[in-house]
């Protein structure tokens, strides 16, 4: 089948008249078949209660003298921004200003408005720019808002719908990439020119400062005010993956940072931190894929090339972030996808080593928040999958204060977590996660698993999950693929474009091994996964039927000949490979779902749940598939969420409507 010939093209049209008509449509049968039981209301209301929940844990990020939180209710489903001190979030009942009531916002200018983010300037912490998407989407208005009088700001900086950036230089100059017309936007549908926009002038006037390829991902600036360190940075991405960056100094000028293209940068102060995708020989020296160097920045751009390892991998250990404290690097690593942190400080004699104090045992933990412009403050969230979230607070070197406990969202009793190792079919050991209770009972199983863009599956708290599933009796496993970034770069680099393969064999490896170990059998093993993870449960269900009972595909990609073609799908070739090239589409045919649905199969029953407001992944990946199976008679069904973006639901309520969909089916059909 081309496109040419694909007689579903007109649901691409997001929100015509008979795309639309067809969405109801098949919503109207879902929702009549799904949501009739008393289950399906349990489940809904006890979902509902855990995202709800008064007492979960508010997370917030320091800007200043004050934690700030982004906090949803019933009553105000759309949620607030608000702020508090540390010494009022130390009580079990902190005294929070609002600052925006996003209901009440969206209730006065008759607007659907999301929350999407803020970005406050450093360092007076006293205006911010307010990100708002219309039901979720990830175009959003930008506004400047006065954090002192609570209100935007009159004729202050503001951007209409786009996906857009505007970064703060200072008071009054920002950089904005932005749709300014024609050609000003890359293939991927991401900004190509930055410009420098000054404080009461109209974006018209704003000066152009660097400019990408229309080829390209998308470009970038940023300014930071680090005190005593104030440098300016654009770039280009070239692909998911690569990146050209430079210098711009205040002449305008552009400097190289002459780092390979795939690897990350982080300049803090004096420092250039380097993390490698790939090997990299320099200075006569190879460093490995996977490895963090630091090297002083200004002495970089000078020619030095002398490098201080900070981070090297093994088969078993990668890096998964680093986190910057006014005199510390915070290094978290994950060895056999369980978290270690360390602390490594720069001294006269190099760079010194430990681990942080006060990591618990046996819980995922990850550095939340750091300050780094004024202490060795950070904020640490730990939890496992059957263990509640606990949030504390330190200061390098001393014992972390516990700040906050979360509840159990479920009964754990007799639940444990295990960890496994499947055999991929070249051999590969796959790891993965099974939580559930520990007995010869072959039990209603849901598998997850996501394979791509370097993401790690790390264990945290299942609460909903644990609620709707482990509680019931069933029992939960995630699968860490290749593709992922649980072994480091070369876990993901191994299983991309021609080696796609890899991934779905190391999934189709994890359910067999399942089934070898009686923890279920095919009649009980759903699957579920969304976006990239969707690809994979489109590629279980054409490749793979025989091994499932049931598959949960959220927002995903299904088309992949014209998945470059679908809002951000140009981005993600680096990935999966061009359509447009008979070599690559060669590998990439067999796998897409969309071109591989028989009439003649014999598929488990699917559930297929989207977004119209989903403007990443674009709905027609789905709705096209559910068409195709309609036609051949296969047992399909399909609910789309009239808004809510990537994430498919734009509050709480419709969060919860979508998993008590998702787990009545699995119920339905596992049990």
């Amino acid at each position: 089948m081309s496109e040419h010939d694909d007689p579903y093209l007109w649901l691409e049209e997001v929100t015509a008249d008979d795309a639309m008509a067809w969405v109801r449509k098949r919503n109207a049968e879902t929702v009549a078949e799904l949501t009739g039981s008393a289950r399906f209301a349990e489940l809904r209301d006890e979902i509902r209660a855990v995202f709800d929940a008064d007492d979960r844990i508010p997370y917030v990020r320091r800007r200043g003298e004050y934690l700030y939180n982004f906090w949803q209710t019933p009553a105000n489903p759309r949620g607030l921004w608000r702020r508090t001190t540390l010494e009022q979030y130390r009580l079990d009942e902190p005294d929070w200003e609002v600052l925006l009531d996003v209901d009440a916002l969206g209730e006065a200018e008759g607007e659907n408005w999301v929350w999407d983010g803020a970005a406050i300037l450093r360092p007076g912490y006293r205006l911010a720019l307010v990100n708002l998407s219309r039901g979720g989407a990830d175009a959003a208005v930008v506004r400047e808002f006065d954090l002192a009088k609570r209100e935007f700001v009159p004729g202050g900086f503001e951007l209409p719908e786009a996906k857009s950036f505007l970064r703060w230089i200072d008071a009054d100059r920002v950089y904005v990439g932005t749709d300014f017309g024609p050609g000003s936007m890359t293939s991927s549908g991401y900004p190509r020119v930055v410009k420098e926009w000054q404080r009461g002038t109209p974006l018209t006037e704003a000066v152009t400062v660097f400019e990408g390829k229309p080829e390209d991902v998308s470009v970038y600036a940023t300014h930071d005010p680090t005190p005593g360190y104030e440098r300016d940075f654009v770039g280009r991405n070239i692909d998911f993956y690569r990146s050209e960056r430079f210098l711009r100094t205040e002449s305008g000028d552009l400097i190289r940072i002459d780092v390979p293209d795939d690897a990350e940068t982080d300049v803090e102060r004096e420092w250039l931190l380097i993390t490698l995708r790939s090997p990299w020989t320099v200075g006569g020296t190879t460093y490995p894929a996977g490895a963090l160097l630091a090297t002083r920045f200004d002495d970089f751009l000078a020619g030095a090339r002398e490098m201080d390892v900070l981070f090297e991998p093994d088969p078993h250990t990668s890096l998964t972030y680093h986190s910057w404290t006014k005199n510390h690097v915070l290094i978290n690593t994950l060895h056999d996808v369980q978290s270690r942190i360390e602390v490594l400080t720069p001294g006269p004699d190099g760079w010194r080593r430990a681990p942080l104090t006060g990591v618990p045992t046996g819980a995922l933990s990850e550095i939340t928040d750091t300050d780094p412009d004024v202490s060795d403050e950070y904020l640490m969230n730990s939890s496992g999958y059957t263990e509640p979230a606990t949030l504390r607070r330190g200061v390098v070197n001393g014992e972390p204060e516990i700040l906050k406990q979360a509840p159990a969202r479920f009964d754990a009793t007799g639940i444990e977590v295990r960890q496994h190792f499947a055999t991929s079919a070249d051999g590969t050991k796959i790891p993965y996660f099974v939580v559930g209770k520990d007995d010869p009972i072959a039990r209603p199983t849901l598998l997850s698993g996501y394979g791509g863009f370097e993401v790690s599956l790390t264990p945290g708290y299942l609460g909903h999950v644990g609620r709707a599933w482990l509680a019931r009796g069933g029992t939960y496993v995630v699968a860490n693929l290749r593709g992922g970034g649980e072994y480091g770069p070369n876990w993901h680099s191994q299983a991309v474009k021609a080696n796609r393969h890899l991934v779905y064999e190391d999934f189709a490896a994890v359910a067999r091994d399942l089934i070898d170990r009686g923890i279920t059998t095919p009649d009980r093993l759903g699957i579920q996964g969304g976006s990239n993870g969707g690809l994979l449960m489109g590629v279980m269900l054409t490749h793979y039927p025989e091994l499932f009972g049931a598959i949960v595909c959220q927002v995903p990609l299904l088309d992949m000949k014209r998945y470059h073609e679908l809002l951000a799908g140009a981005s993600w070739m680096a990935e999966y490979g061009d359509p447009r090239k008979p070599e690559e589409w060669a590998f990439i045919e067999p796998f897409s779902p969309y071109h591989n649905v028989r009439a003649d199969a014999k598929y488990p029953p699917v559930l297929f749940a989207t977004s119209t407001r989903d403007d990443r992944v674009h709905p027609a990946h789905a709705r096209k598939m559910v068409a195709r199976m309609r036609e051949h008679g296969h047992d399909v069904r399909y609910y789309e969420n009239i808004e809510g973006g990537h994430g498919a639901a734009a509050d709480n309520e419709q969060l919860a409507f979508k998993w008590a969909l998702v787990f009545e089916f699995l119920w339905e059909k596992l049990s």
